[in-house]
């Protein structure tokens, strides 16, 4: 590598965002160059998705025993060894890693491990002191977890997503502060191991962003399985003792609650990393720690771009590999849409029951004042469901009662984040909900839940 050696594109960060720029970047047949402090495929997949499903998967092997017992089978889990998931867990993230750093090889992009800083916008440096120029400077520097004061995380007894994920061995119990996305993951996978959970929201339900009818699911299960569920209530102080952890909470009504556990999990959201990257020496201000930017994620400095969580959109995997996309394709002068819609954009939680969504939401169209109507079908109207045992979920449509056209939908569910993306395709597509109910679907199989919910519009499902 040589100072004069200029790149199309430098891609500082190579989690789903960064990884996914550079090689759409070297399809298109531009020089590319990816540089990581970390491992390739950055949070995301040594410390995010691709772990924590790997966790839930290994749950959900491990709550079959109860199907295995009524079958007759005695299941003796007084050996089971939480190591060994952790174990499988990383071994998912190691295969995962070789596979990015096999895919930018491929397509020919430089991989870099070092710290970058940029110093002009055509111009970063290295820890090591090295220069590296390029045309464009794309930044895809993520997001770390977000901490409060009173709360921080010393990842002993109060953990943060990276902490929990470095569990070797189970806590007797665990309360959770937030009960977004990771903290409701968590909450099951824990819960499902045997660790005694306290899930802790602020809002009036857990997953606020989401769907409240079909979020009340997933609440009602987490509630049987026997998750002590603490919504509309806000943590006053967090108190560390020899015995484990102490939190105070107070609910809107003004009643309080002091939870004790053995450790804490603290997930408040997530931070961009945006701080110390070198955005001063371009002139590049940021807006609550987001990169300001305008279509085609370029920023306000031309030839500079920002994907990913750095940028103030939805904080996930999918949108920042779209983003990349974008950015990539358009520096190659290739046609490409100038931002993604954010009303095509499906949410996944993957819990048991699962969760997923896109676009209009209830509550957004009461707030709004935006006519709509919606259709509402049970998981316990189709036969594949009741073949397999998976009756307890729903699928929601919310449509333009003249035109029919689809504002939104949101499942819970078995499935539902496999299932989601047949109506996000009609939605895509411009499909109409009479041809989704028209088509022809293999019966027995879960996605006839859609078909017949999709008959709903019309009000002549079959099976109800």
């Amino acid at each position: 590598m040589t100072k004069a050696e200029e790149y199309d594109l430098i891609i500082i960060g190579s989690g789903p965002g960064g990884y996914v720029t550079g090689i759409r970047a070297g399809q298109l047949g531009l020089k590319a160059c990816i540089i990581e402090k970390n491992t390739p495929g950055g949070v995301c997949v040594s410390r995010g998705c691709i772990p924590t499903k790997n966790l839930i998967h290994n749950a959900g092997i491990f709550h079959s025993r109860f199907e295995l017992e009524k079958m007759g089978l005695a299941v003796d889990s007084g050996n089971f060894d939480y190591g060994y998931v952790h174990s499988r867990s990383r071994a998912a993230v190691r295969s995962l890693v070789k596979g990015v750093e096999y895919l930018l090889k491929k397509n020919k992009v430089d991989f870099i491990q070092d710290t970058a800083r940029i110093v002009s916008k055509n111009r970063v440096v290295l820890e090591d002191k090295r220069e590296i120029t390029g045309k464009n400077i794309v930044i895809a520097t993520g997001s770390r977890s977000s901490t409060i004061k009173g709360f921080e995380c010393d990842e002993q007894q109060v953990l943060s997503s990276d902490g929990i994920l470095s569990l070797k061995e189970l806590p007797e119990s665990l309360v959770i502060l937030g009960a977004g996305a990771i903290g409701c993951e968590f909450a099951y996978i824990m819960n499902t191991f045997g660790v005694r959970v306290h899930l802790v929201e602020m809002e009036k339900h857990i997953l606020p962003l989401e769907d409240a009818e079909t979020v009340a699911v997933l609440e009602k299960s987490f509630k049987k399985s026997g998750i002590n569920l603490i919504t509309g209530a806000r943590a006053e102080f967090l108190e560390k003792t020899p015995e484990g952890v102490t939190v105070a909470v107070t609910k809107k009504d003004g009643d309080s609650e002091t939870l004790k556990a053995e450790k804490a999990l603290c997930v408040f959201g997530r931070t961009p990393n945006t701080d110390d990257i070198g955005l001063e020496n371009i002139g590049l201000k940021t807006e609550k720690g987001y990169i300001p930017v305008g279509d085609y994620y370029r920023t306000q400095v031309e030839g500079v771009y920002a994907v990913g969580d750095v940028v103030n959109t939805p904080l996930l995997a999918h949108v920042a590999s779209k983003e990349g996309e974008i950015v990539a394709e358009h520096i190659a002068g290739c046609a490409s849409q100038p931002r993604i819609n954010p009303n095509e954009i499906p949410s996944a939680i993957y819990c048991e029951p699962q969760l997923a969504g896109f676009g209009l939401r209830e509550s957004q169209a009461e707030e709004q004042n935006i006519p709509y109507k919606k259709a509402v079908y049970p998981y316990r109207g189709v036969g594949k469901a009741v073949a397999i045992g998976k009756v307890y979920g729903m699928v929601k449509t919310l449509y333009d009662p003249e035109t029919h056209e689809i504002l939104g939908a949101h499942i819970a569910g078995y499935d539902a984040t496999e299932l989601i993306h047949q109506i996000l395709l009609a939605k895509a597509g411009g499909v109409s909900p009479e041809k989704i109910a028209e088509m022809i679907h293999a019966h027995p199989t879960m996605s006839e839940v859609i078909m017949e919910q999709m008959r709903g519009v019309g009000g002549q499902p079959i099976h109800m």
